[in-house]
């Protein structure tokens, strides 16, 4: 009979706690860094954290290893390495396509009278981050930082529609598929195909997919590597979003998508 070997769970906690406690401190050590113009002594560092020196300097140096902190070895001074600014960089990035998009998006609403909004994509969901409301009555409304399934939604398919099948298909797994309505898309074979169909064609429908009697047309910005950064949109009720307005109004959303991508510099892959 072979005995059981069970994991000291009070060992993994204190392990894990351990560290989240180092994650923290580093974390805080980068921000006591990023204020610092000169860079910082490792006493300095440790005053302004209330660390031991050692425990300091074993952080810091970790940090190093992965380009995150930096120091001047003549001075002894510790400062941001270029590894955290590729992270704030990357930052940046998001925030200026959400800023070169919205004079697109303002005059896509005028255009279409819908609403127009802004997604980028975030592990199994997409995530809105911007807006610009139809002056209509009956409109589409999300709160920005909400989020859609990437199945049922014009900008989950736009953005997924580039992503290697593959991957995509591995993401859509990670969800249930639920129907949200009578058209929602629950077969992934079918997803599949329908991804296929978005890449070609160049935009995405939700066709009252993940709300009775709404549509959703989408497509995707591009950064300068090609790589789907966030996706556009308007969305309204099915009574003006008719399926024969659907070519001019996908249209429309097709040269706003690439006028944001070439106002940031992007270019978009070749279908």
């Amino acid at each position: 009979m072979t005995e059981e070997i069970k994991p000291n769970k009070t060992k993994a906690a204190k392990a894990g706690g351990t560290q989240v406690q180092s994650l923290s401190r580093a974390l805080l050590l980068l921000e006591c860094l990023a204020a610092s113009d000169m860079g910082m002594s490792l006493t300095e560092v440790a005053t302004s954290l209330g660390l031991a020196p050692s425990t300091t300097h074993r952080l810091l140096n970790s940090l190093r290893s992965h380009g995150f902190v930096d120091v001047d070895d003549t001075q002894g001074l510790w400062s941001i390495g270029v590894s955290a600014f590729a992270v704030g960089n990357a930052y940046l990035k998001k925030r200026d396509v959400i800023a070169q998009s919205r004079p697109f998006m303002k005059r896509l609403v005028a255009d279409t009278g819908e609403t127009s909004n802004l997604a980028i994509l975030e592990q199994d969901r997409v995530v809105y981050v911007g807006q610009v409301e139809s002056p209509q009555t009956m409109r589409m409304v999300v709160s920005l930082g909400s989020s859609s399934p990437l199945y049922a939604s014009g900008v989950g398919k736009a953005l997924l529609s580039v992503v290697p099948e593959k991957e995509a298909m591995a993401l859509i797994q990670q969800t249930d598929m639920v129907a949200f309505t009578e058209h929602t898309i629950t077969d992934a074979d079918q997803f599949a195909a329908e991804l296929r169909h978005v890449q070609q064609q160049g935009y995405a429908l939700d066709d009252e997919e993940q709300f009775e009697g709404l549509r959703c047309i989408a497509a995707n910005i591009y950064n300068e590597y090609g790589e789907a950064v966030a996706a556009i949109s308007i969305s309204g009720p099915a009574v003006r979003v008719k399926q024969e307005r659907l070519a001019h109004l996908s249209q429309l959303v097709m040269e706003a998508a690439q006028e944001v991508t070439q106002a940031i510099a992007g270019k978009a892959p070749k279908r």
